[in-house]
């Protein structure tokens, strides 16, 4: 009996400790994306920095740029880079929440910016991002729709 109170013991002590370090690491995911949003409404950085090179970037419902994105490369290419060659001032994001759980962050917040033809995007968006060392390895993206549309087929983007 002895020995087997010994081992709930250990059971109970071991999943206290992963208990502990699964509330670590989903501290440390909120902050993360907490400092690169502050440092996107900065103009200092962003989220976008945090994506790991074979991220998944997935724009959900049924926008023009809505499907799923297989590199860091390809969600930036035809997606943020054509977006940012159609505003005249950058998108400033203001956040309303962060949620954490485990690996996983959902960030909702509103964004807004003013489009190369003088005309303010606003949007409203929530992430749901997934983190593995620090670096975003999945994404889904929800946001309205027919405002994204409107301003993508309105403004053309400026050619670098």
């Amino acid at each position: 009996m002895k020995n087997f109170i010994k081992t709930v013991g250990l059971a109970v002590a071991a999943l206290a400790l992963t208990a502990k370090a699964s509330a670590d690491e989903a501290n440390a995911n909120r902050a993360t994306i907490a400092k690169a949003m502050d440092a996107w409404a900065a103009g200092t950085g962003g989220p976008y920095d945090l994506l790991a090179e074979d991220a998944v970037w997935t724009i959900s419902g049924n926008s023009l740029a809505s499907k799923s994105y297989p590199s860091k490369e390809a969600f930036m290419s035809e997606v943020i880079r054509p977006f940012n060659a159609r505003m005249k001032e950058r998108l400033i994001p203001s956040v309303h929440a962060l949620y954490v759980d485990g690996d996983t962050v959902v960030a909702r917040f509103d964004a807004q910016g003013t489009a190369r033809d003088g005309r303010p995007y606003l949007n409203s968006y929530a992430w749901i991002l997934t983190l593995k060392d620090g670096r975003i390895v999945r994404a889904f993206a929800f946001f309205d729709a027919k405002a994204f549309d409107d301003f993508w087929t309105r403004v053309p983007p400026v050619s670098e």
